[in-house]
């Protein structure tokens, strides 16, 4: 990979105001109050890096700490920015802030003030609104949207009414974030060519008797070097044993000539994360027992994508995925009986105990509903995007063949849903046994 992964265009707002003007347009009328997430100190004065809340972001594309956004629908549409003041001091500490008014120029609002002005202006704008649209669930936030919700009942007196209803704007945002416009596409495929190339390296750098933690270096160092500064979630990096426990994340064990290497990782650029897993020997060959199970989850994965395409509804890849799966635990002697009844009793879970995807976006499981308000699956339609990542996790047990004993297995690709298909957008990392071992054995030779 060249060093045209660097993204380097400079910030465009219209995405970002068609955003906001479609919400407002879907509230109809009211207000609506969305804050960025907080700064997250790491320990003692130091801070996590800082990411904003996924929410916000989606409708401002403005990162800096300590900002809400407010939207008035109605018949005179507006957004509003609140965020922090331009400070010279601050600035040489902790670097540059856009202002108010610099905020207003640059991200297109319709006004912005200081965060400090939030409470005077809030109260102002909320008076004798029909609805209020606000995520409740923050502790402080809450604490703050009631005190200004009563001080306005008491003065209603004065003719000033707080919104009689609060409404998730979150349901609203959720659907919009559902399906990936253009832009967004371009951002994902970029993170997940970023990423493919992250695993292919640590597949030609993998040696018997490295650490977990050597490995996940290698995609840092990729992630960074190709524009992406950070990743998309914790990396796990498992050897082993360490396989079967699906969130490990200590990454901090040796690595054992025979056993598999489990790596679900991927990058974040401009915000849209990337979710990639693949599972690979250590030695840089395959067993018999290993490659018997990785062959089966690979058919189930391969299964599942055939079936993301539109009119299939979202549980479709996951049930060929599942049939496949339980078929090959039979052939292999992990599950007892025939497909329907291990299907039946659940025995497969044993060794198959998640669910074969998600949906992908600015979060790594990200917005949207699964099923619709009548309790069916719903449909999958072109723009969404979803990950695609059957496993088998086989823990020692008296009932289980000993060769398998320790081997966990996922297979996880990005999949962009077409107008006849689907997009996996995460080719590029090798996951077929013949291009898995060719990759490793070049690296050796």
């Amino acid at each position: 990979m060249t060093d045209e992964h660097v993204t380097t265009a400079s910030f465009d707002a219209t995405p970002f105001l068609q955003r906001r003007a479609a919400l407002t347009a879907s509230m109809g009328t009211g207000i609506a109050l969305i804050p960025t997430a907080p700064e997250a100190i790491r320990n003692r004065d130091s801070h996590y890096r800082y990411r904003a809340d996924s929410y916000f972001y989606y409708l401002t594309g403005f990162d800096e700490p300590e900002a809400v956004l407010m939207l008035i629908a109605g018949a005179a549409p507006k957004s509003i920015l609140f965020c922090r003041d331009k400070d010279m001091e601050r600035e040489i500490w902790d670097g540059f802030r856009h202002g108010p008014e610099g905020a207003r120029a640059r991200f297109g609002f319709d006004e912005a003030y200081s965060i400090h002005a939030l409470d005077e202006i809030a109260l102002k704008y909320l008076a004798n609104q029909p609805q209020l649209y606000y995520s409740l669930g923050d502790a402080l936030w809450d604490t703050r949207v009631t005190n200004w919700l009563q001080q306005l009942r008491m003065q209603g007196r004065s003719g000033l009414a707080a919104p009689a209803s609060i409404v998730d704007v979150r349901g609203l945002v959720d659907e919009m974030r559902l399906y990936k416009s253009a832009s967004e596409m371009a951002l994902m495929r970029e993170a997940a060519s970023i990423s493919a190339s992250a695993h292919a390296q640590a597949m030609r750098v993998t040696r018997p008797g490295m650490m977990e933690y050597q490995i996940e270096a290698e995609f840092l160092h990729i992630f960074h070097r190709h524009g992406s500064q950070a990743p998309a979630y914790t990396s796990i990096v498992a050897g082993g044993a360490n396989a079967c426990t699906l969130h490990y994340n200590a990454n901090n064990a040796r690595l054992s000539d025979g056993d598999l290497l489990l790596i679900d990782a991927g990058c974040e650029l401009g915000g849209y994360a990337s979710d990639i897993t693949r599972t690979f020997p250590v030695n840089g060959k395959f067993s018999g027992p290993q490659q018997a199970l990785y062959e089966i989850v690979l058919a189930a994965q391969h299964a599942a994508i055939a079936a993301v395409k539109p009119g299939n509804h979202w549980n479709q890849p996951h049930e060929a995925a599942l049939e496949v799966l339980v078929q090959g635990f039979i052939d292999v002697g992990l599950c007892q009986g025939s497909k329907d009844g291990v299907l039946e009793s659940g025995d497969y879970r044993r060794f198959y105990m998640h669910r074969t995807g998600h949906w992908l976006g600015l979060d790594v499981h990200d917005a949207g509903e699964y099923k619709t308000r009548s309790g069916d699956w719903r449909q999958l339609e072109p723009g969404m995007v979803l990950t695609v990542e059957p496993g088998c996790y086989v823990r020692p047990a008296d009932n289980v063949p000993e060769a398998f004993w320790n081997i966990g297995i996922r297979i996880e690709d990005d999949a962009h849903v077409t107008a006849d298909g689907c997009e996996i957008i995460t080719a590029a990392a090798p996951k077929s046994v013949a291009d898995i071992e060719a990759i490793m054995r070049a690296a050796r030779a």
